[in-house]
């Protein structure tokens, strides 16, 4: 069995290299910071599937005194054929050298059989200084790429990609925080041309990847299906004895219980948010989540936020349902709301429940008293009134899972929900729309999904979040 390849993240600080790591291991847990001496010593970060590592990348330190340690190497070396057993020579013998420290973290794994990702910020104008650190890495005689990764706004990319061109097999440009996940698979199967012993494991690698990105979108349809099924149906229910029900009015008993199933659905939505992060290997990111206050321009029920999250009555009967199913009319787009961050759903709603909202307004869940029997009584709040609800719900989520699944691990921005202008669900073909629709319909009627419709129901998020993905490819 062969070993799995190994990959060295080298070059000087402040370019990006721990962002290359972050990104290609899918490990947010790497430090990213702006000061030097972020990493001090090399660390090991295997990227694996299913319990079995298709590659390690090393991050490393960056080079500090490059013209010195060439000029030691310069100095012991007889001719060409000894230059990698120089450079093991220069860190055994420099491994307690205080002066040297970086610069035998950074080799180290060079000499152990690593390949080489040299990176560069091509945002910063070329300089002959780094031919000193090209020139030692040229010397292992290790399998090399380099990266040419901006981080600022100017583009020198074109002089660097010459210059790295003298140096290395391979010169890519990489943005470590934006690469699409394609860009990931182009620089292994790249790597696996520039050693035969790796060829076929980055081949694995790329097919592993490529089939756990497709099982994860399966896996995330399921839990946004799930979430879905039980937000429809939820119901707050509580049994009062005579004596409480006299001490307690209609009024006060529905605010409890409204409030009750706010909280659980807002805390639903926020479990959903967070198992698509763990789904993804984010585990560090940062949401917007200002909740909302209780009749603001944002309320969830409002007009403004019906526009930005609603589907209009030509979309339902165009999935083949009538044109009463839900309540309002005109609202032409879905779209995602600037300021509606994940764990803002259901902040709107308190203190709006127990009426009918009509117009452009969607219908709120009312209390159900039950009758008196052997001394209680039962109070129920829920389930949601109107499939709208459903479909707020799903827009959320799957513009949730679309910044997730496209994030890279590198990203430390915070995450926020951009406006969008049209209708992407309309991209479904009548079949998947019914299926939503259908399932929306039996929940909030309380007779749920049997193992069949929930099946299918998944698969229509599935395509859901297939529509949306194209749809947001052909905005760019």
């Amino acid at each position: 069995m062969m070993k799995a390849p190994v990959f060295a993240v080298v070059g000087h600080p402040n370019k990006g290299k721990s962002s290359i790591v972050a990104t290609l291991s899918q490990n947010d847990a790497i430090a990213i910071a702006l000061e030097p001496g972020t990493t001090r010593k090399h660390q090991a970060y295997p990227l694996a599937v299913d319990g079995k590592t298709l590659y390690t990348l090393v991050d490393t330190p960056g080079f500090q005194r490059p013209r010195r340690v060439l000029e030691w190497l310069e100095a012991h070396s007889v001719s060409a054929s000894d230059r990698a057993e120089t450079v093991e020579a220069f860190v055994v013998q420099h491994r307690q050298d205080n002066g040297f420290v970086d610069e035998c973290e950074l080799l180290q794994p060079l000499t152990e059989g690593a390949g080489i990702i040299y990176v560069v910020d091509g945002s910063v104008p070329y300089s002959t200084q780094h031919e000193a650190e090209m020139t030692i890495l040229r010397w292992t005689g290790r399998p090399s790429l380099a990266l040419i990764n901006s981080i600022g706004e100017d583009d020198y990319s074109d002089t660097w990609a010459r210059a790295l061109g003298q140096f290395f097999q391979v010169v890519r440009t990489f943005d470590a925080v934006r690469a699409p996940f394609e860009h990931h698979l182009s620089l292994l199967r790249a790597f696996g041309q520039l050693e035969p012993d790796w060829e076929q494991p980055l081949e694995n690698a790329t097919a592993f990847l490529s089939a756990q990105r497709r099982q994860r979108r399966t896996q995330a349809a399921t839990l946004i299906a799930r979430s879905l099924e039980d937000m429809m149906s939820l119901r707050e229910k509580r049994t009062l004895t005579t004596l409480q029900t006299s001490e307690i009015s209609d009024h006060d008993l529905a605010t409890q219980l409204r409030k009750s199933w706010y909280d659980r659905q807002r805390k639903r939505e926020q479990h959903l948010r967070i198992a698509i992060e763990k789904l993804y290997e984010h585990h560090r990111v940062r949401r917007q989540e200002a909740e909302l206050e209780w009749h603001s321009e944002h309320d969830l029920f409002s007009e403004d936020s019906h526009k930005a999250w609603g589907v209009n009555r030509r979309y339902l009967a165009t999935a083949g349902f009538g044109a009463g199913a839900v309540s309002g009319a005109g609202v032409d787009a879905l779209t995602l709301g600037h300021s509606l961050g994940a764990g803002a759903l259901v902040g709107g709603l308190i203190g709006a429940a127990g009426s009918y909202f009509y117009g452009d307004r969607l219908a709120l869940p009312v209390l159900n008293t039950g009758v008196l029997k052997n001394g209680l009584r039962t109070a129920t709040f829920g389930p949601v009134q109107d499939s709208q609800f459903g479909y707020v719900v799903l827009g959320r989520a799957v513009n949730h899972w679309w910044h997730i699944s496209h994030r890279n691990h590198a990203g430390r921005e915070l995450l926020d929900l951009e406006p969008a202008d049209d209708h992407w669900l309309e991209q479904l073909d009548r079949r998947q729309r019914q299926t939503i629709h259908q399932a929306f319909e039996r929940c909030r009627k309380k007779r749920g999904l049997d193992d069949k419709m929930r099946k299918a129901f998944v698969a229509a998020i599935e395509q859901s979040l297939d529509a949306y993905d194209d749809w947001r490819l052909n905005r760019t």
